[in-house]
């Protein structure tokens, strides 16, 4: 399947590249999403209209995500969890807490930007998490697991 990208898409292309894709991922996401549109002629035609429009937008996006960079690094969040004697947690921090954490402290992350390559964590410690805030910018935040009072 032929589409060209309207948006930037990690590991795939830029705006307006034009690029072969399975047709399950390009039917059931980047068409959904308007990530993408068929590589019809008159689509084609379309885009080149529209160019400098989604040109702008992508840009917008990046400095909006270069703000949050700024705002985000260097970040120390603290999160308080219930702990067992060994200091292993009953249950886990994971993604949905740790973008709570953010709200709590007034910064904006979603649980889909939040990167934990190593799993949720499951004892009291310091760890380096992954904030992806862009298809260009990915920021490391220091998360302290600490226990309950």
């Amino acid at each position: 399947m032929n589409v060209i990208l309207l948006d930037n898409v990690e590991n795939l292309g830029g705006i307006g590249d034009l690029v072969s894709v399975k047709a399950g991922y390009g039917r059931n996401y980047l068409l959904p999403q308007g990530k993408a549109a068929l590589a019809t002629k008159q689509n084609i035609a379309e885009f080149e209209a529209r160019r400098a429009d989604l040109e702008t937008a992508a840009a917008e996006d990046l400095s909006a995500a270069k703000a949050r960079e700024e705002l985000i690094q260097g970040m120390e969040l603290v999160i308080t969890a219930n702990v067992g004697a060994e200091g292993k947690l009953f249950g886990s921090v994971g993604p949905i807490d740790i973008a709570d954490a953010f709200s709590k402290v007034g910064v904006e992350a979603l649980r889909s930007e939040i990167r934990m390559p190593e799993g949720p964590i499951h004892e009291v410690g310091e760890y380096k998490i992954g904030v992806h805030l862009h298809t260009e910018i990915n920021v490391e935040v220091t998360v302290k697991v600490v226990a309950e009072e």
